[in-house]
């Protein structure tokens, strides 16, 4: 019986981010406490600027945001956030998009797989993804629910399980 595997990636629904920050600038548009105080989001390629007349608006803005992300199903993970920076009268806040698994992210998932995961199961580092494979269909949904259990610093998603 050949071997069964599956990949581990992180990736974005750019359409899903799009319309989560189209609905948070609608929100932000229509709240009467962001009235007069020139709050703002803008995506542009990988990176979301907010922008507002004081650090609590544009934490407030952040917060909205996200609201939406979770709501549209992404993980808050992905989301880079910086420091709120005083910029003449605003306060500009800059969150940049995080997709792919870094060499480190990878090399701590696969050694979390080789010391927790079922003996037989083996993790191979493809570029910005893993594939892991085994004999049993069973062990590979064990990685899925340890990984899934785990708390790292990665949105991550399973895919082409075969």
């Amino acid at each position: 019986m050949a071997d069964s595997s599956f990949d581990i990636v992180s990736k974005l629904d750019r359409q899903e981010i799009d319309n989560a920050v189209n609905q948070a600038i609608k929100e932000v548009g229509q709240r009467y406490d962001f009235r007069n105080t020139g709050a703002s989001i803008n995506l542009s390629g990988d990176e979301i600027v907010m922008t507002a007349n004081a650090e609590e608006r544009v934490l407030a803005v952040l917060d909205v945001l996200q609201s939406k992300l979770i709501r549209r199903g992404i993980s808050l993970k992905s989301l880079d956030v910086g420091e709120p920076k005083q910029s003449g009268k605003e306060v500009r806040l800059a969150a940049g998009l995080k997709e792919g698994i870094s060499s480190e992210d990878a090399k701590k998932i696969s050694k979390i797989i080789r010391d927790e995961g079922p003996k037989g199961v083996k993790a191979q580092i493809q570029g910005d993804e893993l594939r892991v494979s085994s004999k049993s269909r069973d062990d590979l949904q064990g990685v899925i629910a340890l990984l899934k259990g785990k708390d790292l610093d990665v949105a991550l998603q399973f895919i082409n399980y075969r």
